[in-house]
């Protein structure tokens, strides 16, 4: 997908996010100098030919106070796991949750989901909640605590 001067213009508007206000296309618009639902409609163009992936939000957890971030890894029966993982994925405390496949017979593990608490003993509790939910399914788990903040970034343009 070639760039024209719009595009670069509009990416590096949006590069460090958009901004935090109730219409963040109006404002990325008044910034370029065009109406809202330019911008809209080109970072669709965007999404659907490939040169942006998504558009989401990426809360900074730290700063609204979980500082506690672990991401649990569960040994799910794997004819149930289809099953179970949307059920864990829409609890409230799960920010991301995925399956992946295991890599015995060190890593039995084949069901993440990020848990994000104010402490280690918040993060604990609702493991413990997955762990109820997934039952008999569940044969272990594990929580392994983020001990590092890793910088999120979206589409750049080099200079």
């Amino acid at each position: 997908m070639a760039l024209d001067a719009f595009d670069r213009a509009l990416i590096a508007a949006t590069q460090g996010g958009l901004p935090l206000v109730a219409r963040p296309y109006e404002a990325v618009g008044a910034m370029l100098g065009v109406p809202g639902e330019q911008v809209r409609e080109r970072l669709a163009q965007m999404l659907g030919g490939g040169l942006v992936r998504r558009i989401g939000a990426v809360p900074n957890h730290y700063r609204l106070g979980y500082t506690a971030n672990g991401m649990s890894v569960w040994d799910v029966d794997d004819a149930q796991v289809s099953d179970l993982g949307p059920r864990v994925a829409q609890l409230p405390g799960v920010s991301h949750c995925y399956r992946r496949p295991r890599h015995l017979p060190d890593w039995p593990y084949n069901l993440f989901a990020m848990l994000h608490g104010t402490s280690r003993e918040a993060v604990a509790v609702q493991a413990e909640e997955i762990a109820q939910m997934l039952g008999s399914a569940c044969r272990s788990h594990d929580i392994l605590y983020s001990t590092a903040i890793l910088k999120k970034t979206g589409l750049r343009l080099k200079d």
